[in-house]
C-alpha cells in the first residue's frame, strides 16, 4: 500500500526593481522561498544567466537535494546494517547542458561522499549500500537523469 504526501513551499519573486518585467534587464532574477516555520532561503539565477553568484541557484538546490537524500538514507542503512559512521561529507558534482536557445538540464550528477568508520569496518559492505539508496531516496527517484557515487571511506 502506498501513502501521498503533499510538499509546500512559498516562492516570492523579490527582484522588482520599480517598473517590474517592462525591460528583459530592469528586473533582478532573485526570489525567497519562504516555507512556513523555516528560515528564508534567498535564490537568484545561475549566474550564467545573469543571477547573483552568492546566492544559492535552482541547479545548486537541486544538487543538494539529491546529496542530502543519498546521505540520510545512507546513515539509515548503515545504521541497520550495523556499521557506524562517525562523519559523512559530500562534494556532489552535477554536469549539465544548455542549449543555444537557452534551455539547460542535467545529464547526470556524480555523489562523492567521504565517510568516516571505525578501523575493521567491512568497506565493501558499507560501499554496497549506496546500490540500495536508488530503491528509496525520494528526490533520487524522481529525477530523469542518472545519479551514480564515488565514495571514499576513513577508517578511525
Amino acid at each position: 500500500m502506498t501513502t501521498n504526501h503533499q510538499y509546500t513551499s512559498k516562492i516570492v519573486w523579490a527582484g522588482n526593481l520599480g517598473d517590474g518585467t517592462k525591460t528583459y534587464r530592469g528586473y533582478e532574477r532573485t526570489w525567497e522561498i519562504r516555507t512556513p516555520g523555516k528560515s528564508v532561503v534567498q535564490c537568484s539565477n545561475d549566474p550564467l544567466l545573469g543571477g547573483n553568484p552568492a546566492l544559492h541557484n535552482p541547479e545548486d538546490l537541486l544538487l543538494s537535494a539529491l546529496s542530502s537524500c543519498h546521505m540520510l538514507w545512507y546513515l539509515h542503512l548503515a545504521s541497520t546494517a550495523g556499521i557506524a559512521v562517525s562523519a559523512y561529507e559530500d562534494f556532489p558534482l552535477g554536469l549539465g547542458e544548455t542549449e543555444k536557445n537557452g534551455a539547460g538540464r542535467f545529464l547526470q550528477v556524480i555523489l562523492k561522499p567521504n565517510i568516516v568508520v571505525p578501523a575493521g569496518t567491512n568497506l565493501t559492505k558499507a560501499d554496497a549500500i549506496h546500490h540500495e539508496i536508488h530503491n528509496y531516496c525520494y528526490i533520487a527517484r524522481s529525477v530523469a537523469f542518472p545519479v551514480t557515487f564515488e565514495a571514499t571511506y576513513r577508517e578511525l
